[in-house]
C-alpha cells in the first residue's frame, strides 16, 4: 500500500527553526509544512504590506527557507506553507531569490490566491458574527477580510509540479489534506478518508504539541529532552491511516497521551468540526501505540463540507497601554497594592479615559483573581493595563505606571511601559461560491 511521510516544520509563526531542517535532513519526508498563521497575523502583515508592497509575508520565512532548502531540495522535499499571509506572491519572489542566491536550480513555485475577501464582505454588507455589525458600517477600521480555504488549490499546485506551494489563510488541517488527496488521489466527496486526512491535520497543525510539547507537567507528565524537541512525522497510507511519529533521537515524546490531548486542542463540537473540505468526525478517532514514539491513528469520518467558509475579520480597536514595574521584599504585596491604588486615583485625577483597564499583581492575582489562597510571595510585579480610543491616552496609562519610581511605595524597580495599535479580531462567513481562487507558477 503506498504511503508518504509529512513533516510539520513550523506551528505558529515565531517558532523554532532547527527542528524543521531535522526533518528535512533525517525525516525521510515527501512533503515539509510550515503552519504560521494565527488569528490576527493576517491582519497585521496586511498593515505590512499597505506600508510597503513588497512586505505582509511572515518575518521569518527568509530565515526557514534559508535553512532547508538545500536540504529539501538534495531530498526532493516538497514544501507547503501559509507563510504568504497577505501578500503570497511576494513571498514568492522571496522564496525564488534566496534559491537563486543558495545556487539551487530553479524552483517551481506555487502562489496560491483568492483568500483576501476584505471588497465582498464590504459590497454584500455581511454582518460580523460579534459586533453583530455590517462590514459596512466598519468599513473605515477594518484592515483585511481572509477566507479560509481548503485543500483544492493547493491540490491543483501540486498537480501542476509545484515543489513550494506558498498561500495566505487556507485552513490549518488542510495545507496536510492537500498532499494526501495529491498522492492518493481522493475524490472531493470522499467524506470517510477527507474526514480521517483532516484529523492527520489537526494532530499535525501544531508542531511540537503533538511530541511531548504544550504537554509536560513535571513529576506528572515527564517530557525529556524539551530543548531538542523534534516536530512529528505523519506516515500515512492510501487508507488514511496514519502513524504519528517523530525523527529518532530527538527530543519530545509521542503517545496516546500526546496525541489525545492535541485532538482535544480547539474543539468545539467533534461530530462536526467544520472545515472548507469536509465536515469531520473526531468521535470514533483510534490511537494506538505500535512502537516507541510510533501512534496509529484511525478512525475519522466526515459528512458533507459546508456551503459557507469563515471569513476572518481583522479590525482597528484603538490602543493599548501598559506599564509595569516590579517590588520585592517584604511588604512587596502590600506596597504593590498601594501602587496599583496610586495608579488608579493618577488615571482618575488626569481624566484619562479608557474603555478597559485592568490592574494586577503578577504573582498573585493576574490569572486567578482572588480565588485560589497563596502564600506571601517574596517578589511581585505590577501591571496595569489599557484599552484606549487615541494613542495619547495608552501613552498617559503608560507614564502613569513609570512615574511610580519615584512617586509611588519604596523599593519600585524595572519599570516597563508599551503602547501599541489593537488589531481586534471578527469572523463572518461567505458562501463559497463567492470566493474565487488562483493558483500561479512562478518558475525560474
Amino acid at each position: 500500500m503506498k504511503k508518504i511521510r509529512i513533516g510539520t516544520g513550523a506551528g505558529y509563526s515565531g517558532d523554532r527553526i532547527e527542528p524543521a531542517v531535522e526533518l528535512a535532513q533525517k525525516g525521510d519526508i515527501q512533503y515539509l509544512v510550515f503552519e504560521c498563521l494565527a488569528e490576527r497575523t493576517i491582519a497585521i502583515a496586511q498593515q505590512a504590506k499597505l506600508r510597503d508592497p513588497q512586505l505582509g509575508y511572515d518575518p521569518l520565512l527568509a530565515a526557514r527557507m534559508r535553512a532547508v532548502l538545500p536540504a529539501c531540495r538534495q531530498n526532493n522535499v516538497r514544501i507547503i506553507t501559509n507563510m504568504g499571509a497577505a501578500n503570497p506572491e511576494a513571498a514568492a519572489r522571496h522564496v525564488a531569490r534566496i534559491a537563486a542566491e543558495l545556487g539551487l536550480p530553479a524552483l517551481r513555485i506555487a502562489v496560491i490566491g483568492g483568500d483576501d475577501v476584505r471588497a465582498r464582505i464590504l459590497a454584500d454588507d455581511l454582518r460580523l458574527d460579534e459586533s453583530g455589525q455590517g462590514a459596512r458600517a466598519m468599513e473605515n477600521s477594518i484592515v483585511s477580510a481572509n477566507a479560509y480555504l481548503g485543500a483544492t488549490p493547493l491540490v491543483e499546485a501540486l498537480a501542476q509540479g509545484a515543489e513550494v506551494v506558498i498561500c495566505g489563510r487556507v485552513a490549518d488541517p488542510s495545507l496536510f489534506l492537500a498532499p494526501m488527496i495529491h498522492e492518493f488521489g481522493w475524490a472531493a466527496d470522499d467524506w470517510p478518508r477527507l474526514g480521517q486526512g483532516i484529523v492527520i491535520g489537526h494532530l499535525m497543525e501544531c508542531a511540537g504539541q503533538v511530541t511531548g510539547g504544550y504537554f509536560a507537567d513535571p513529576g506528572v507528565k515527564d517530557v525529556a529532552d524539551l530543548a531538542r524537541l523534534g516536530f512529528p512525522i505523519a506516515e500515512v497510507d492510501e487508507s488514511g491511516t496514519a502513524i504519528i511519529t517523530k525523527v529518532a533521537g530527538s527530543g519530545g515524546a509521542v503517545t496516546i497521551a500526546t496525541c489525545s490531548e492535541q485532538l482535544l486542542y480547539e474543539i468545539h463540537d467533534p461530530s462536526r468540526y467544520l472545515t472548507p473540505d469536509v465536515t469531520a468526525d473526531f468521535t470514533k478517532v483510534r490511537l494506538r501505540q505500535v512502537g516507541p514514539d510510533r501512534v496509529e491513528v484511525s478512525g475519522g469520518h466526515g459528512a458533507p463540507r459546508p456551503e459557507t467558509l469563515k471569513v476572518s475579520v481583522g479590525y482597528l480597536d484603538g490602543f493599548h497601554g501598559e506599564g509595569q514595574i516590579s517590588y520585592g521584599g517584604p511588604g512587596a504585596v502590600a506596597r504593590g497594592r498601594l501602587a496599583l491604588d496610586i495608579v488608579a486615583e493618577r488615571l482618575k485625577l488626569v481624566g484619562v479615559p479608557t474603555e478597559e483597564v485592568r490592574f494586577d499583581l503578577i504573582g498573585v492575582d493576574s490569572l486567578y483573581g482572588a480565588t485560589l489562597p497563596a502564600g506571601e510571595p517574596a517578589e511581585v510585579r505590577v501591571r496595569v493595563a489599557a484599552r484606549t480610543r487615541t494613542q495619547s491616552d495608552a501613552v498617559l496609562v503608560a507614564n502613569e505606571v513609570e512615574t511610580l519610581y519615584t512617586n509611588g511605595p519604596a523599593g519600585g524597580g524595572g519599570a516597563t511601559k508599551a503602547v501599541k495599535e489593537i488589531v481586534a479580531m471578527d469572523s463572518t462567513l461567505i458562501p463559497r461560491h463567492l470566493v474565487e481562487t488562483t493558483v500561479t507558477l512562478l518558475e525560474g
